[in-house]
């Protein structure tokens, strides 16, 4: 199979710069010009690609090498890409940025190798003039690999200012395929960590959209930078298939009654039946809304291939979990942000625990972890996991080689997996008796729950990368 969507690659030499404006406001751009966009984020992040569905109408898909591995770069990519008459990919931190101590591993300057891409780079230029070429001649010199074949002056402060920039660019072979001004109308709100998410600012989101599309559409040379997608080499290869992979993962081992540390039922918790579903598919909710915004797109895929019905529950607004519910996805998001919320709707939180107690599988990622605790911050929340939880100045974040400890429902201990950590709030204690992961950077430690079907930990994962995980976790679904 050959692969040949045009695409671009937004990078910058810094984080700041502009890269989702502009790699947000191209994707609306082309868009409102009848193209299929296929929006995808180099990195972890999560609250990016809301913006990117927004402009483009499609899933914000992520490429991240480290979680992932390279060779699946090229393949979710394409699965992403399918149909698509453009593909625009936004960057992560500088170009050259990737996982401390990895070299290039996880950098945008990787990613853009694997796609065979040419890079667009997006310089902030308020505080410069001449010296923007040798700033670009040193990017697009560095590695002769990454072709940087366009700029995009970004914060441009006057006409006077654009001229002298433009001069200075001509001298170092790269053209300048955009300048934009200064714009206060295309700024997003940011807090404790990143961006505000699409989900919590909707109609303020969509202006913010709006906004940059227009200042794109102004200031950049749609025509040349779609003439530099169409220029990308042909990928080789097959596109990534849920479907597939599930079928060709390896059969989970049977599951056992109750996995890791048992947890004492609170006695006006009664465990009730969960109802049977057509067809032996088993419905698995995953939270979402305001307070849960943070999962891959593949997840839910995967799950679905592995003969779940996935459906979707907001813990904000929802008193009961979907009908039918057999397992339970809780992924990242702010809980804190939203704790009060959250411990006021107290028939889903009983709804919650009883369905862990009565020993459903259970997986929670970060938020997830925090909304299953005793308390956040002095709120009462779901009690299932015997652990306070509370906001932190310290931040922690950073990419994490992980092993399983405990057998769980999601992996049997000894499965290696890679994640990410992104918060700023702690749990205690940090284990359990059962933990959920040994990690070894930056220090050795063990963290998270495994108890009964309960899966809880402060470790993102991206489960396309074992997708065995899924099938487990269904095939739990079928037998608890």
């Amino acid at each position: 199979m050959v692969i040949s969507v045009p695409r671009l690659v937004i990078a910058a030499p810094s984080s700041g710069s502009g890269k989702t404006t502009v790699a947000t406001g191209l994707m609306a751009a082309f868009a409102s010009r009848g193209l299929a966009v296929s929006p995808h984020k180099v990195g972890p992040d999560y609250i990016d690609p809301g913006y990117h569905a927004l402009a483009t109408g499609r899933v914000g898909r992520n490429l991240d090498a480290y979680l992932c591995g390279t060779e699946l770069i090229a393949p979710l990519f394409a699965h992403g890409a399918r149909g698509c008459d453009l593909a625009v990919v936004e960057g992560v931190m500088g170009l050259y940025d990737g996982a401390a101590g990895e070299g290039e591993l996880a950098s945008t300057a990787q990613v853009a190798k694997l796609l065979r891409a040419p890079v667009v780079l997006v310089v902030d230029a308020s505080s410069q003039s001449r010296s923007v070429a040798a700033l670009v001649h040193g990017f697009a010199s560095w590695d002769p690999e990454v072709r940087v074949s366009g700029v995009i002056l970004n914060k441009v402060g006057s006409s006077r200012h654009e001229e002298m920039l433009r001069e200075a660019l001509d001298e170092s072979g790269v053209p300048v395929l955009g300048c934009l001004r200064r714009a206060a109308q295309v700024d997003t709100p940011a807090r404790h960590l990143g961006l505000v998410p699409v989900a919590e600012r909707r109609s303020d989101a969509v202006d913010a959209v709006g906004a940059m599309a227009e200042q794109v559409r102004r200031g950049c040379d749609l025509d040349a930078l779609y003439a530099l997608a169409r220029g990308a080499g042909e990928l080789s290869g097959a596109a990534w298939d849920a479907a597939e992979v599930v079928a060709s993962s390896p059969p989970p081992p049977l599951p056992v009654p109750s996995l890791g540390a048992a947890a004492p039922r609170p006695p006006h918790r009664p465990e009730r039946p969960r109802p049977q579903t057509p067809d032996g598919l088993r419905v698995v909710a995953v939270a979402g809304g305001a307070a849960f915004t943070f999962s891959y797109a593949e997840h839910a895929e995967l799950l679905t291939a592995a003969g779940a019905e996935v459906v979707t529950f907001d813990p904000l607004r929802d008193e009961q979990l979907p009908d039918g519910t057999h397992g339970l996805v809780i992924g990242g998001g702010f809980p804190e942000v939203y704790a009060p919320e959250l411990s006021a709707n107290e028939p889903l939180r009983k709804a919650v625990a009883e369905l862990a107690f009565g020993g459903a599988p259970v997986a929670a990622e970060c938020a997830g972890l925090l909304y299953l605790s005793r308390e956040l911050d002095g709120q009462p929340m779901c009690g299932v996991l015997d652990v306070s939880a509370r906001m932190s100045e310290r931040l922690t974040l950073g990419y994490r080689d992980a092993v399983a400890v405990s057998d769980s429902v999601l992996a049997v201990a000894g499965t290696r997996m890679r994640g990410h950590e992104f918060h700023r709030t702690v749990v205690e204690p940090g284990a359990g008796a059962a933990p959920a992961w040994g990690v070894r950077a930056p220090e050795r430690r063990v963290e998270g729950f495994v108890q009964q079907g309960v899966h809880a930990s402060y470790l993102h994962t991206h489960w396309a990368s074992r997708p065995g995980v899924a099938r487990r976790f269904v095939e739990r679904c079928r037998t608890s």
